[in-house]
């Protein structure tokens, strides 16, 4: 059985390489809507495939992240990045470009690892990510399934390699969201400060 879930956020980017000059020239913003899909073949003790309240905690901080902030591809122009990290207080560095198909990858590996952490209490049997879609525009979407998450011919996304700007993890307030959110991210980075960017 498949369930699906609904998000919303506002982002900017600039798509490099692709055919618009528009796209690959300009930074532009769109109005994302992700759809979580996940798959059980069996029920918890709610009768529910999954509670759909529990997506309000680690995924739904973890999109939120993405929202008034601008996708920076981490292979783009150095001088551009530059700009865009001191200028935007909110800002996500990416190891892909931030195309529709790639942003469906990324949430993939993201969700997915964030599922994979969370600890199942009411007798939730084998939820799992089934696919992710990420319409870009009201006519446009990519869908990414699980076998595309790890193609090696789409690159390589690690949760480690998503770096997110100091006042985007601030916005993650809640102690236990903030725990499993490095956990999932993977990563034990240090602010311009010197601090941990996950105190607990």
């Amino acid at each position: 059985m498949l369930i699906r879930k609904l998000f919303k956020f506002e982002n900017a980017h600039i798509v490099r390489g692709c055919s618009t000059r528009r796209c690959s020239h300009s930074i532009h913003g769109h109005s994302y809507k992700i759809e979580l899909l996940l798959e059980a073949q069996a029920l918890d003790h709610g009768q529910m495939v999954y509670d759909f309240g529990l997506l309000k905690h680690g995924p739904r901080t973890l999109i939120d992240a993405f929202d008034h902030a601008v996708a920076i591809w981490s292979g783009d122009n150095p001088d551009y990045i530059a700009a865009c990290q001191r200028f935007s207080e909110r800002w996500i560095l990416i190891p892909v470009s931030p195309s529709a198909e790639q942003f469906s990858r990324l949430f993939f590996v993201l969700i997915d690892r964030l599922l994979e952490l969370t600890e199942m209490k009411n007798g939730e049997a084998d939820v799992r990510l089934h696919s992710v879609i990420v319409h870009e525009t009201e006519t446009g979407y990519a869908q990414c399934f699980r076998e595309d998450a790890v193609n090696p011919k789409m690159g390589l996304i690690l949760p480690s390699d998503i770096i997110f700007s100091p006042v985007i993890r601030q916005d993650w307030t809640d102690i236990a969201v903030r725990a499993l959110l490095a956990r999932a991210l993977e990563q034990s980075c240090i602010d311009n400060a010197g601090a941990n960017c996950f105190p607990a």
